[in-house]
């Protein structure tokens, strides 16, 4: 698609938008059976106490584990809390603080990382495709609970973005979502194309149709779901944080280490937050999350199958106790439902994610 021709299709999507407060047909259809964010985080006390530690006065979400640094993930993880928290004073906060600093790029995509030491403060001009979907997908839920077309209007543009250029239509496997812009391409890399799972943001996907209905999200979300299935290495039969697509089944990406990680350990929050709850798609992480030996949950390299770290705080533990809600109907126990004092930006976050997709998906969860 021509620059011309796409201007005006997003141009034309945004009149539809702005003329009708749903996107009709398929957009109607795909989210029928969707659930809407806002007002759906149980614990609003511990929202309040997530933004003293971790959102400043100006909207920026500080990872305090990585170096005070800020990164478009994290922005849209608090643009999403804030709606769930049916909190629009900060929403506004974050997503203002996040328009200004890292839509740099000079199109509708945003830069990944923000470093407070650096000037200029983006010195890495390419986007996390996960990033921008939950910025999308959070704005989204805003225009949904706040009425507001601004907001429709912005979570258009991005999606149309991810739409346009970060999804690969032609593979033997259906749709592929690219990690970014730059470095992951057959073109890119010898062992290109490269993916991550982690970044296939399942319940995005479902009402991303309310604001670009004109892709196929849900086309998206069943390949998701079957390289997840296909990507399972090693005596654990875990993924990778990377894959690589090149000889045409997946495989550990070159370069990365050949490990279920930071990043992989949040496919099965996405599973569940997106109502997949079948025991097929939690019951290997289960398995390894089982032999946690009361250490906390373990990264695991996946040549051995052995844990190469265990991470030890609280709010992880909230990631295996939902695929156990999920998957089996088991209770959240009440020390995750009010996260910890003193945790980083991550586990602290996930924590929360993990609570309001029990709310949404699985409140019977959260009952004793």
């Amino acid at each position: 698609m021509t620059a011309i021709w796409r201007a005006l299709a997003l141009a034309a999507g945004t009149l539809m938008l702005i003329a009708a407060p749903f996107a009709r047909g398929h957009a109607a259809e795909s989210t029928r059976d969707t659930i809407a964010l806002h007002n759906m985080l149980p614990n609003k006390e511990a929202w309040r106490a997530y933004k003293s530690r971790f959102v400043s006065e100006s909207g920026r979400i500080v990872d305090t584990a990585n170096g005070q640094i800020s990164h478009s993930e994290g922005q849209g993880y608090g643009m999403l809390l804030a709606v769930a928290a049916d909190d629009r004073a900060g929403f506004e906060a974050i997503w203002g603080w996040t328009r200004a600093n890292l839509f740099v790029r000079g199109d509708e995509l945003a830069a990944w990382r923000w470093e407070p030491d650096r000037r200029p403060a983006v010195a890495d001009m390419n986007n996390a495709t996960d990033g921008d979907l939950l910025i999308a997908w959070a704005l989204t839920e805003a225009a949904e609970a706040w009425g507001d077309i601004s907001y429709r209007i912005a979570a258009r543009r991005i999606a149309v973005e991810i739409g346009s250029k970060l999804i690969l239509l032609k593979s033997s496997h259906g749709a592929l979502l690219l990690p970014g812009m730059a470095g992951f391409s057959a073109e890119d890399r010898a062992d290109g194309p490269v993916l991550n799972l982690s970044y296939y943001v399942f319940p995005a996907f479902a009402r991303l149709p309310l604001v670009a209905p004109e892709f196929d999200w849900g086309g998206l979300s069943r390949a998701g779901l079957r390289l997840i299935e296909k990507a399972r290495f090693g005596p654990a039969k875990l993924p990778s944080d990377w894959i690589s697509l090149k000889s045409g089944e997946p495989q550990p990406a070159e370069g990365f280490p050949a490990q279920f990680s930071y990043n992989a350990i949040r496919i099965p929050l996405y599973l569940a937050w997106a109502g997949f709850d079948q025991p097929r798609h939690h019951e290997t992480f289960l398995a390894a999350w089982d032999r946690r030996e009361g250490r906390g949950l373990p990264l695991i390299d996946l040549a051995r199958g052995q844990p190469t770290l265990w991470l030890d705080e609280r709010g992880y533990s909230a990631l295996p106790a939902l695929s156990a809600c999920a998957s089996k109907g088991t209770a959240l126990p009440r020390a995750l439902r009010t996260p910890q004092a003193g945790e980083n930006y991550y586990p602290a976050t996930l924590a929360l994610l993990a609570l309001t997709a029990a709310r949404m998906r699985y409140p019977s969860c959260l009952q004793d």
